[in-house]
């Protein structure tokens, strides 16, 4: 576990944003930031995704410090963890009040959320009423669960998402945020803001372990067949 904290520590508060690709997740991140600059707060964001991506150029125009990183050929979750201590360093050496890193559009068996540190989870209406119950880690394990583009759906679909969400993680926060306009942004703000300091990650834990892996074709196997198939393999029961 992390060591406690004293007052003379250098340190930032962290925040973990993750969700499924294109659920609104850099414009809550944009419209809460937008309410904690207001407060004087000093705020610093680190993107992670997978190949490319332009929305380290959202964060830029909005004046916010931004680094991004690519994992590339890599699981999201594994480069990630590998980074993000460097991360908090890299907060605490700008002098952060706020350090908020937002995930790669990850599958639903991802699980990017720390033990000790904040994490929200956003996911989006237009996805079904049935995705939350679909979701694993991501999702189950959040602190705050962030439901977007409401506005395209009727009362009744949110009013069932909701539920569904609720019956995936009864001890999150659930709060509707609009994208577009910022509603709902504020009460967004105050979560991000009572996030716990940290001063280093080093010996805190994952909340959940991740997605199993390294077989053949981690280690780069592009042949199809079971003399190529080595290491952690699962297979379907068809008899």
């Amino acid at each position: 576990m992390n060591r406690i904290l004293k007052k003379s520590d250098p340190s930032t508060r962290l925040v973990t944003v993750a969700g499924p690709p294109s659920s609104g997740k850099t414009s809550l991140i944009l419209h809460t930031a937008a309410v904690l600059l207001e407060r004087g707060l000093r705020i610093g964001i680190v993107k992670f995704d997978c190949l490319t991506g332009d929305d380290h150029k959202r964060y830029e125009c909005a004046g916010l410090p931004v680094k991004k990183g690519l994992a590339g050929g890599l699981c999201p979750d594994h480069f990630f963890i590998a980074n993000i201590e460097a991360c908090v360093q890299w907060g605490i050496g700008q002098g952060f009040d706020l350090l908020i890193s937002e995930s790669a559009g990850l599958c639903n068996r991802c699980s990017p959320h720390i033990k000790g540190v904040r994490a929200v989870c956003v996911i989006d209406h237009l996805s079904g009423v049935h995705t939350p119950r679909k979701i694993g880690p991501m999702l189950k394990n959040a602190d705050l669960v962030v439901l977007t583009k409401g506005d395209i759906v009727s009362q009744a679909e949110r009013e069932v998402f909701a539920f569904r969400v609720r019956q995936a993680n009864a001890k999150a926060a659930v709060l509707p945020v609009n994208g577009l306009t910022g509603q709902g942004a504020l009460l967004a703000a105050g979560h991000f803001k009572t996030a716990p300091a940290v001063a280093s990650l080093n010996g805190m834990r994952l909340r959940f372990t991740m997605p199993a892996a390294l077989c053949s074709y981690c280690l780069g196997e592009t042949k199809i067949g079971p003399d190529s198939q080595i290491g952690n393999v699962k297979t379907m029961d068809f008899t």
